[in-house]
């Protein structure tokens, strides 16, 4: 019996063993990062949210068309996104209505100011004379400046960048006027002359409404007026009660699995159960260190992927049964069983991934996050059943743990 394989084999064990216990259950309660499910995004089917339908109205300055509409559910995604909302779906309904809906919303009334403001952005000199306005705007960011004051930086486009510096450089000693939807937010002393198109907003009275005041901006002014024509909480689609039951079916479903594996391809089959535990655990520190957003197609993405994740193993150890009948020993039946499998596993999960890009490009919203999933599932479980599986088998075999080729399904 080789001891050092032994031992490695026993610490991936111990260390995987620990790791999901910590992942399920947390030892520690007080430690913020545990259970790795918590810092999973839920989407509004699990956790419910903010359910918003917006309708564009034509005024004398901008009347309603189709490429404006358009203009508007880009600009409203764009904002969403930056609030760090999960999975926000923005849609439109006929020819002037926008559906928004947004999870985990903790002040939905706040959300949707923000999603219908115009961000207008004007520099007047104490004259009222505009000189500059959003248009000329490269970007805006939030920040701090040296004392820890919350402030915006604005950084303008080449044209306006040498506006500004003429601007700056006439007025000096005396206040421009900085205004955002017509209403003054600042009315700074120019101190000295600004040549590199670089300004800062300042104070504000945290970093939170810098930011938004820097979403607003670097979004853009709405192209049409949106007024808000329904407004709804929604709760979450499956209900706690049957959010429960579909997750006591899934590990239901995992187990019929797990002992399938063992009864049928026996030592192998209890080293991809092994496995398929790595990979569970690999996609839930993938989905948390991505904030990738769950839902109920994202679920099913990822049980599909684990599917294919156990059909990987089943073409792996046939293949290397056939190897053991065929007279070879383990670790060369090893490597040749899964030689012999990668072509097949390899074909089966780039076709799945172009499926996966195909609606991932063309989809929306849930389709999306279930194109997501399922390409992060499919490239995890090509990783564990080609790399994880294989060295497990190594490892197993070259400790000589257990010699009898039946117990390997020969």
């Amino acid at each position: 019996m080789k001891w050092d394989k032994l031992l490695k084999l026993a610490g991936i064990i111990v260390i995987v063993a620990v790791i999901a216990v910590l992942a399920v259950k947390p030892v520690f309660p007080d430690v913020k990062w545990l259970p790795f499910a918590k810092l999973i995004k839920q989407g509004l089917d699990l956790q419910g949210g903010v359910h918003v339908v917006l309708e564009a109205q034509d005024t004398p300055e901008s009347p309603v068309t189709s490429d404006r509409v358009k203009q508007a559910m880009a600009i409203i995604e764009n904002r969403v996104n930056a609030y760090g909302v999960a999975e926000p779906i923005v849609q439109q309904q006929g020819d002037r209505r926008i559906i928004v809906e947004l999870a985990g919303i903790n002040d939905p009334d706040e959300a949707v100011r923000n999603m219908i403001k115009t961000a207008y952005l004007e520099f007047k000199t104490e004259d009222g004379t505009t000189v500059l306005t959003g248009r000329q705007l490269k970007t805006a960011t939030e920040g701090t400046d040296q004392s820890g004051v919350a402030e915006v930086n604005l950084e303008f486009e080449p044209d306006g960048a040498k506006i500004f510096a003429e601007v700056t450089k006439a007025n000096v000693g005396k206040p421009i006027y900085i205004l955002l939807d017509n209403q003054v937010i600042q009315a700074p002393n120019v101190q000295t002359p600004i040549p590199d198109g670089k300004a800062r907003i300042s104070p504000y009275a945290s970093l939170d409404e810098a930011h938004n005041v820097a979403i607003l901006l670097r979004s853009g002014a709405l192209p049409v007026k949106l007024e808000v024509m329904e407004k709804r909480t929604v709760g979450p689609t499956l209900g706690a009660d049957s959010l429960d039951k579909s997750i006591k079916a899934g590990i239901a479903g995992l187990a019929v699995i797990l002992v399938f594996m063992v009864l049928y391809y026996r030592l192998p089959g209890l080293v991809a159960d092994f496995a398929l535990v790595v990979y569970a655990l690999l996609m839930l520190l993938i989905f948390a260190a991505l904030h990738v957003t769950m839902t109920l197609p994202g679920i099913a993405g990822f049980l599909l992927s684990l599917g294919m994740a156990v059909d990987a193993n089943v073409i792996i150890f046939e293949r290397f049964r056939e190897e053991l009948w065929a007279g070879k020993t383990l670790r060369s039946g090893i490597d040749a069983g899964f030689k012999r499998a990668f072509v097949a596993i390899f074909d089966s999960n780039v076709t799945t991934l172009i499926a996966a890009a195909v609606l991932y490009y063309f989809g929306t919203g849930p389709i999306k996050g279930f194109a997501v999933t399922l390409s992060i599932g499919i490239l995890v479980s090509m990783f564990t059943a080609i790399t994880v599986t294989r060295y497990l088998l190594h490892l197993v075999a070259g400790s000589n743990l257990v010699r009898n080729v039946k117990m390997y399904g020969a």
